[in-house]
C-alpha cells in the first residue's frame, strides 16, 4: 500500500452564491468538492451555516458529534448538520477520498430530526452507486451557467435526501411502507376503526407499552404522534368520500370520526389547506 499523502489536494472545488429567490423555494450548494485527502485533514467548528452531505469514495474517515465519536468507511455518507458543534476528518492510517457538498434550504432541520442526524450521524447503506451521480450532477450544474441549473441542483439533492431515507429505514427502522412490529397491532386497529374513538392509552396498552413510550416509538417511526397521525387518517378518508359520493358533509364528519361537523370543517382546512365544500367542487367525480 503507498503512503497516504501528507497534504490533501482538490480535484473539484467549486463555490457559488445563490439566488435568495432560489434559497427560498429550493435546496441551494454554495460550496461542493472532490478531495483526496492527506493525514492532515480535520475540521473543526462551534458551528457554520448549512448542512454537508459527504460521501467517502475509498479510505476512512471519523466524525465526532455531541461527545461520540463515529467511523465513516468507503460507500457511506455522513450528515453533518454545521449548525451545532461537530468535527470530522480522515483516518492517518487510511486517509478518506470523498465527494461533499454543502447544502442549504428550507427545513433541513427537520429532516435532520426525522433521520435521527445528531444521533446516526453516518448512512451505511448508500448505495455508492446510486449517490455518486448524483454529487457528480450537483458539480456540472455548479460549473455552469445554465438558467435550469437551480432546479436541478435541487432536484439532485432531493434525491440524495431520498437516498438518505431509503438508507435509514434499511439499517435501523422500518421501510415507509411497513409499520415497525411493536407498532403494527396498534395501527391496524388505527387504519380499520379510524372512526372510532381511539385513546392513545388504549393503542399503547394494546402493544403493551406504557403511553409514554408508545408515543415516542410511534413518533420516531412515522414522524407524527398518534393523534396527528390518525387526524390525518381521517382526513384523507373524508377526501374519498367528499370526491366521490354525494353524503352531506355532516354525515361525512360523523363517518370518519368527528362528531362535530364545525370542529370537522376546521380541523379539514388546517390539514387541506382549503374547506370540505371547496374540496368537494374541484374534486367531485361527477364534474369530470
Amino acid at each position: 500500500m503507498p503512503p497516504a499523502p501528507a497534504q490533501s489536494h482538490f480535484p473539484v472545488s467549486l463555490f457559488a452564491t445563490p439566488n435568495p429567490v432560489h434559497q427560498d423555494i429550493f435546496y441551494t450548494v454554495p460550496r461542493a468538492g472532490h478531495i483526496v485527502a492527506g493525514i492532515e485533514h480535520h475540521i473543526r467548528r462551534d458551528h457554520f451555516p448549512g448542512h454537508e452531505l459527504i460521501l467517502c469514495l475509498r479510505g476512512r474517515g471519523y466524525a465526532r458529534i455531541a461527545g461520540r465519536l463515529h467511523p465513516v468507511r468507503a460507500g457511506e455518507m455522513l450528515w453533518v448538520n454545521c449548525h451545532r458543534p461537530h468535527e470530522y476528518g480522515a483516518e492517518k492510517s487510511d486517509p478518506w477520498e470523498l465527494l461533499w457538498i454543502r447544502m442549504e434550504g428550507p427545513r433541513l432541520a427537520r429532516m435532520c430530526e426525522l433521520l435521527s442526524i445528531a444521533e446516526a450521524p453516518v448512512f451505511q447503506n448508500i448505495g455508492l452507486e446510486s449517490a455518486r451521480p448524483l454529487y457528480e450532477e450537483i458539480f456540472r450544474h455548479l460549473a455552469g451557467e445554465a438558467p435550469e441549473a437551480p432546479a436541478m441542483i435541487h432536484a439532485a439533492a432531493a434525491r440524495l435526501i431520498a437516498l438518505a431515507f431509503t438508507a435509514r429505514s434499511r439499517h435501523s427502522g422500518p421501510r415507509v411502507s411497513e409499520a415497525p412490529p411493536v407498532l403494527r397491532k396498534a395501527l391496524e386497529r388505527m387504519k380499520l376503526f379510524y372512526f372510532e374513538r381511539l385513546r392513545v392509552a388504549d393503542l399503547a396498552a394494546l402493544v403493551g407499552m406504557s403511553e409514554s413510550h408508545f408515543s415516542r416509538v410511534f413518533k420516531s417511526a412515522f414522524g407524527a404522534s398518534p393523534i396527528d397521525w390518525l387526524r390525518r387518517e381521517r382526513i384523507s378518508q373524508a377526501k374519498r368520500r367528499l370526491a366521490e359520493t354525494r353524503d352531506a358533509i355532516k354525515e361525512i364528519a360523523t363517518q370518519v370520526g368527528y362528531n362535530d361537523r364545525y370542529f370537522f370543517s376546521k380541523d379539514f382546512k388546517r390539514l387541506a389547506g382549503i374547506s370540505p365544500r371547496v374540496f368537494r367542487a374541484q374534486e367531485s367525480v361527477k364534474d369530470r
